[in-house]
């Protein structure tokens, strides 16, 4: 069998694979519920400010144009909810995103119940809600996009709030296939 032939299967997974991860983030984009309010920021700090200027936070990280903020003050709460961590991102020293990490059913209930009322309800028609081990949910404003993340058999979650103009700095020189 030539090299040619061999390389074909390959080649086609390859494809397939490739095609198919464009599909699911196309429809990660699809399924995010439009924002009843978009912010442009999160909890009143807009998109693009400067947080080293600021005294409520303190620097946890450098990584050349990637800075990652912590606030000072006690321990992190998202609504009424206390949550595990909050990091604060800049690029090139414009704040771009928060990650906020959580444990547990009851706090992921909270939590979810505080951003539909802050950002509007979940979509619930059959295909478009989250089932599974694993469920997402995102509000999709034009400034600001939040994603949430729920592992039901770990019963833990991450959340994504950023700024939609800022996004794509975070991800730049990152190779296509790094998630």
């Amino acid at each position: 069998m030539s090299r040619a032939r061999a390389d074909r299967p390959s080649q086609r997974f390859r494809v397939l694979t490739g095609g198919l991860l464009a599909f699911l983030l196309m429809c990660g984009t699809v399924l995010a519920v439009p924002m009843k309010d978009d912010p442009n920021g999160f909890e009143g700090i807009p998109w693009g400010v400067t947080l080293s200027e600021s005294d409520n936070f303190g620097m946890t990280e450098d990584a050349g144009r990637l800075k990652t903020y912590e606030l000072k003050t006690g321990p992190p709460t998202l609504g009424q909810t206390r949550v595990e961590s909050m990091k604060f991102m800049t690029i090139d020293d414009k704040f771009a995103r928060v990650t906020v990490r959580y444990q547990g059913k009851d706090a992921h209930d909270q939590i979810l119940a505080f951003l539909q009322t802050r950002y509007g309800p979940l979509d619930r028609t059959p295909g478009q809600f989250s089932v599974g081990p694993v469920k997402f949910y995102a509000w999709q404003g034009f400034e600001t996009e939040v994603t949430m993340r729920y592992e039901a058999r770990l019963d833990r979650g991450i959340i994504f709030f950023e700024s939609q103009t800022l996004r794509a700095k975070l991800t730049e020189g990152n190779s296509a296939t790094v998630f």
